[in-house]
């Protein structure tokens, strides 16, 4: 189970890197109002929010160890 969810993550991770770059794509090819480059915006937001309460579910688990930084 591990090993899966580590790749959903990853993949999560390719589509919140993807939806910023969408987001870059619209903000300089879009000249009308349109509203493309905010919804990718939103889009990499939700998407954010959910890599990051999936990384708190990981480690609360016991799927993800972070490092011990400090000790």
């Amino acid at each position: 189970m591990e090993t899966v969810y580590k790749y959903v993550l990853v993949g999560l991770l390719l589509l919140v890197i993807f939806s910023l770059g969408q987001a870059l794509y619209f903000m300089m090819t879009d000249k009308d109002d349109d509203k493309r480059t905010v919804w990718a915006l939103t889009r990499r937001i939700g998407l954010s929010l959910l890599f990051i309460a999936m990384v708190a579910f990981g480690i609360w688990m016991g799927w993800l160890h972070p490092h011990d930084v400090g000790q």
